[in-house]
């Protein structure tokens, strides 16, 4: 078997998981089929570079009991992009991953000489390096180096939205766990524990049935004396198949938000909902010069997934003709953010457990005010009390570390 086959066959494989850690174990008798290893790990670090969680297969070692300063971890010149390789024969005499204070143990006790790291990327960002470690002094070379490049390129993707999906369960979990005196509160974190399942289940079958539906077709074209278009085609079947992973990225966690803020944000899932072909418009208008961006990531986040569950809500039950996203603030400087449409209001979006339901407990975790107005359309509106003291908070937080 050729190794484009098992590259195809290690993106199968990933599709049917759903946690990093079984998703690695399910892929390390391919990678072993690739390139020969006694200790492979991924190592990912969080959003502000400062710590790093490592994922094990092959030896068991202090790397994945516990998280490790990135400026501690001998593969710190990839996690702060100062790289994007690193490849030695020896690192036990390797100053790049033996330096004082460093988190070299695992290195030093089983004695992992030869090392091949590449950085793991999304979207252009160093979000990990995928490690190799064998025993044997001067085992990998540059060849090994593009092997490891290739495996890292394809987990990068899986592992990212893997990663911010745990994220957003355990941020869940605990702002219910803060707010479950109130008994409301407690069903409602329920209910939107079970729209996050929901959504790890969507993800799953997303990968199911789209990516390896793809892998499928493009393993049947994989034989022996493929022609220079042949090869080629395949190639671009595999760049549209990491389009749509990309795709799937994209609803697992807003990058869109993160990378261009709340206005581009909203407009832009506006456009998506709305086909081409709708007489729907749709309007956004913040008066606040980016208020919301300027909120802790978790509130922003469920900000924002709250406009997209009022807009979905609107385009699909509605049957209005204009939707309106508004963002402002009052004397007291309360935030408040309104989503307004000129359909009717349809039972529909009523039912239990179901959108409004879901919008409801996003806006009780952040500790926002939730109002519902159907009279002549349907307006949703979220009042954040405080604002300007959540965005002075962060900021302290971010200065402080």
């Amino acid at each position: 078997m050729s190794e484009l086959a098992h590259y195809l066959r290690i993106s199968n494989l990933l599709a049917g998981n759903l946690d990093i850690s079984s998703a690695l174990h399910s892929v390390k008798s391919e990678i072993e089929k690739i390139i020969e290893f006694d200790h492979l790990d991924v190592c990912l670090i969080d959003e502000d570079k400062t710590w790093n969680t490592s994922y094990e297969i092959g030896l068991q070692t202090s790397w994945s009991t516990s998280r490790s300063a990135v400026r501690l971890s001998p593969v710190r010149d990839i996690l702060y992009g100062k790289t994007d390789h690193l490849l030695t024969g020896n690192a036990l005499k390797d100053p790049r991953y033996i330096f004082p204070d460093a988190v070299s143990a695992p290195i030093l006790h089983h004695e992992f000489r030869s090392r091949v790291n590449v950085a793991m990327k999304v979207l252009g960002e160093v979000i990990g390096s995928l490690n190799c470690s064998s025993k044997k002094e001067n085992f990998y070379d540059e060849s090994h180096v593009e092997q490891v490049r290739i495996l890292a390129d394809i987990l990068a993707p899986y592992f990212y939205a893997l990663r911010a999906n745990e994220k957003a369960q355990k941020e869940a979990i605990f702002r219910a766990e803060i707010l479950a005196r109130e008994e409301g509160l407690r069903l409602g974190a329920l209910s939107l524990t079970d729209a996050l399942e929901a959504e790890r289940q969507r993800i799953g079958m997303d990968l199911h049935d789209q990516t390896l539906a793809d892998l499928t077709r493009i393993a049947r074209d994989i034989r022996p004396g493929l022609t220079d278009a042949q090869h080629h085609n395949l190639q671009q079947q595999i760049q549209n198949m990491i389009q749509d992973l990309r795709g799937i990225i994209d609803t697992s966690i807003p990058s869109i938000l993160e990378l261009f803020g709340f206005h581009h944000a909203i407009v832009t899932h506006l456009e998506r909902a709305i086909s081409p072909e709708s007489p729907v418009r749709f309007s956004v208008d913040d008066l606040t010069n980016g208020a919301v961006d300027a909120l802790p990531e978790t509130i922003r986040i469920a900000i924002f997934r709250i406009c997209q569950e009022a807009i979905n809500n609107a385009v699909l039950h509605s049957g209005a003709h204009h939707i309106g996203v508004g963002v402002n603030t009052d004397d007291q400087h309360n935030l408040t953010i309104t989503i307004a449409d000129n359909g009717t209001f349809n039972t529909a979006r009523r039912k239990p457990g179901g959108g409004l339901a879901h919008i409801k407990t996003r806006a009780r975790l952040i500790g926002a005010d939730y109002h519902i107005r159907t009279e002549n359309g349907t307006q949703i509106t979220l009042k954040l009390p405080n604002a300007d003291q959540n965005t002075r908070k962060s900021g302290d937080e971010n200065t402080a570390g």
